[in-house]
């Protein structure tokens, strides 16, 4: 296992140094201009070079790359060009919001979506099943955007249950209930897509997992059927639905740059689409690179879990 984890480790540096390189490439070919984004339209054209200059974007593209991939590898990620900030400490002032908010989508998706694939799965063609077939398919095609926007329509807007955006009351102090209360829409809304994915896959993969001969032979020693599905096909059917879940780390950041801009949650997500607009380079690259690094990591725990929950799988 020692010496898989250290060739995965190597594998990922290849893999980073193209995405940047991609990223780098598309994001100078991009229109606009971030030295004039925010200057006066009718500055002059020499103060405007002034500028281009001292942000070192008169540069070619190649030496633009290679000054930002050094100071990257010594772990200096640039400073803002709109706020004049280290792009290190914007993320990671940043960073906790987004993080909070993944995790409770993520434990919501998990606790509602696998439960009801088992059990629309032990019940194939009943009413329960036609019903969580329908509701997945409704979640995996409504946008998130719309979802949030009639979310807040009716529980922020109408009944008045929750607050529109922020992640908490303006000049209130610290409390988690005032927290949560306004954690719970944004969760529900980055989780919903997760939440149908995560369901159709646990009912196929269960299907295929309850038909066995070892889960024949259980039912056969006299289990009870809930520890028959539950212990003994679980389990395995979880297998498939692992490769998914690493894969669901890199989406979040994905999905969050939506649902963080439509409730004001000042996390990763809406700094990177303010950044977009403003065309803050180093901050979008950095932000990029952090959503490859989610990606590859996702994956790497994905191999591991497989070898945790299948004995049979050895590397």
């Amino acid at each position: 296992m020692t010496t898989y984890l250290i060739r995965r480790l190597v594998m990922m540096l290849p893999i980073l140094f193209g995405i940047s390189v991609i990223s780098f490439a598309i994001m100078y070919a991009a229109p606009g201009k971030p030295a004039v984004m925010n200057l006066d339209p009718d500055i002059s054209v020499e103060d405007r070079e002034k500028q281009m200059e001292k942000l070192g974007l008169n540069d070619p593209p190649h030496i633009q790359y290679l000054n930002w991939m050094g100071n990257v590898v010594r772990g200096d990620f640039g400073t803002s060009f709109t706020k004049k900030q280290p792009v290190k400490d914007m993320i990671l002032d940043r960073l906790p919001n987004t993080l909070i908010l993944m995790l409770f989508s993520t434990i919501l998706a998990v606790i509602i979506s696998i439960p009801f694939g088992v059990l629309s799965a032990t019940r194939q063609y009943s009413k329960l099943d036609y019903g969580v077939t329908i509701t997945s398919f409704l979640g995996l095609a409504t946008p998130n955007f719309w979802l949030g926007l009639m979310l807040i329509m009716l529980f922020s807007v109408q009944l008045g249950w929750t607050p529109v955006g922020g992640v908490s009351t303006l000049g209130a102090d610290f409390s988690l209930l005032d927290r949560l209360h306004h954690l719970i829409l944004p969760a529900i809304v980055l989780a919903t897509a997760d939440m149908a994915g995560l369901t159709r896959y646990t009912r196929s993969s269960m299907l295929e997992v309850i038909n066995q001969d070892y889960i024949r032979t259980a039912r056969a020693k006299g289990f009870r059927e809930r520890t028959v599905i539950y212990k003994h096909g679980l389990r395995n059917g979880l297998i498939p639905i692992i490769t998914i879940f690493g894969l669901m780390l890199p989406t979040f950041i994905g999905g969050s740059v939506i649902v963080e801009s439509l409730f004001s949650w000042p996390g990763i997500g809406k700094l990177f689409i303010d950044a977009t607009f403003e065309r803050d380079y180093p901050v979008i690259m950095a932000i990029t690179m952090f959503g490859a690094v989610l990606t590859v990591i996702g994956n790497l725990i994905a191999d591991i879990l497989y070898a945790v929950m299948d004995p049979r799988i050895e590397y």
